[in-house]
Parts: C-alpha cells; sequence; structure tokens
C-alpha cells in the first residue's frame, strides 16, 4: 500500500509532462498508448521494491519480468487506464500485488485524482480506505449493473462489441470505464453486481481481483486449458447471487469465441 500510494502520487504529478508530445508511444495498435508516466511509475515502483523486498521477482506492464509463477512474484501496472490518464479522465489506478505461485496473497489499488485506497490480503478481507467491503446482494440478472472492457485491435473489440449486443437485453446496464483493475474493485464495494473482459494480462487483475474475491465475489480467472466454454483469456467477476446466471449467459452469446 505504501509503495502504490507513492506511485499513485507521482503518476498524478507528472500527467501533463508525460502525455505531451514525444511522451506517448503505442504498443499492440495505435490505441493502445504507453506515456512518459507509466515508464516513470513502473521504475520508482522496482526501485522501491529492490529497497524493501530485496532479491524478490517483479513482472510490470512496461518492462517485463519472469514468466514462471513459481515462488513470491510482484506484479505491477504502473498505470490501469492509460487512456484514461492521457485524455486527463479522471478514472484510472495504480495497481500492485504479491503472488504466490501465481495466486495473489496481497495487492493494492490506488486511485491517483481521488486519492482511495483499495487493498486487501489473502483470508483477512477487503478494504476502501479502511473500510471493510461486501460484494452486493444482487440475486437477479436482468436487474443487475454488468462492467466491460474492449480490446485495442479492431477484430477482437468488434466481436466482443457483438456479445456485449447479445448480452444486453438480459442485464439492467452495462459500464465500460476503461479500468478493469477498478472494476474488480467496484464489484468488490457493490458498485457493480459483476464484471467480465478477456484479453487481460496478470498485472491487469493480480490486485483488484483479490480486493473482489475477498469481499465476496465469485471469480473465474483467465488460465490456460480451460474446458468450460468461456476460453482461456475470459475473467468473469460477480456477486453469488448472479455469478451462475452471468456465465450462462456469457456462454448463450457465445463470449467465449471472441
Amino acid at each position: 500500500m505504501r509503495i502504490a500510494r507513492e506511485a499513485a502520487e507521482l503518476a498524478r504529478t507528472v500527467r501533463d509532462e508525460a502525455v505531451t508530445d514525444g511522451a506517448v508511444d503505442t504498443k499492440s495498435t495505435e490505441t493502445d498508448v504507453v506515456t512518459a508516466g507509466d515508464r516513470a511509475v513502473e521504475r520508482l515502483v522496482r526501485e522501491r521494491l529492490a529497497e524493501l523486498r530485496p532479491g524478490e521477482s517483479v513482472l510490470g506492464e512496461e518492462e517485463g519480468g519472469e514468466g514462471a509463477l513459481d515462488g513470491l512474484r510482484w506484479v505491477v501496472d504502473p498505470i490501469d487506464g492509460t487512456v484514461n490518464y492521457l485524455y486527463g479522465f479522471p478514472w484510472y489506478s495504480v495497481s500492485l500485488a504479491a503472488q504466490l505461485d501465481g495466486v495473489s496473497v496481497a495487492g493494492a489499488v490506488v486511485e491517483p485524482v481521488s486519492g482511495r485506497v483499495w487493498s486487501a490480503a489473502a483470508g483477512h478481507g477487503a478494504f476502501l480506505d479502511g473500510h471493510r467491503l461486501r460484494v452486493s446482494s444482487a440475486d437477479r440478472l436482468d436487474l443487475s449493473l454488468i462492467g466491460t472492457g474492449f480490446a485495442y485491435a479492431v477484430e477482437r473489440r468488434t466481436a466482443q462489441a457483438e456479445v456485449l449486443g447479445r448480452l444486453l437485453g438480459q442485464v439492467r446496464d452495462i459500464r465500460r470505464a476503461g479500468v478493469a483493475s477498478l472494476d474488480l474493485c467496484a464489484v468488490g464495494a457493490g458498485w457493480l453486481d459483476g464484471m467480465f473482459e478477456v484479453g487481460l494480462n496478470r498485472w491487469d487483475w493480480a490486485a483488484g481481483a483479490l480486493v473482489a474475491a475477498e469481499a465476496g465475489a465469485q471469480l473465474r480467472l483467465p488460465a490456460k486449458g480451460t474446458t468450460d466454454g468461456l476460453g482461456d483469456g475470459m475473467i468473469v467477476c460477480a456477486a453469488p447471487g448472479i455469478a451462475g446466471e452471468l456465465t450462462e449467459a456469457l456462454l448463450r452469446a457465445d463470449a467465449g469465441r471472441v
């Protein structure tokens, strides 16, 4: 939590300089951006972890890291919601998690603009600014608010839109804020009844998924070799009362083919 707070403050203070001409590049597509702020924040996190937890491996969005899941590893998304950050839309986060053998055991998600701190530790609950979180009591999918996100690749985004079109008539409404870590936290807080997304990387969900789970959400995480029809890259997170319904609706919508 301490490192994530420091990183969030850096992200906020360098934002204007970080998105000026020449400080913004692209990655997988022309819409997949990375700013000088992303790089500076990840460097800070790595430096602070090296001081406080020397010798432990780090996986980060911008600088990569070891691929093996064995042992203890820190997972950092320096700025989740970089497009929002680029535009000055005040909804983005710094996400940091500790994973043991690939399973999150501690996590913090900090919002630089509001200063809100989401946190969780395995077996110890989830909190927002020190207040314990609990998922919603939703028990009907048709009265549930569901979050999602879209990929950067045009072909996949188009397929996701088709899935969403088939799902939209089965839920109360859809929210798309562009920050997966905060969508997961929102499920934990009951601000969303559920969320789903395909194509997330480990740094997108490592901390937020733990917050949601410790608040009582049911989770279906991305994993290789899945056989439930939703594909290897799908994450589904929902209040227990609608988790089964949401999963069945996604299957009917062919979400696993995206």
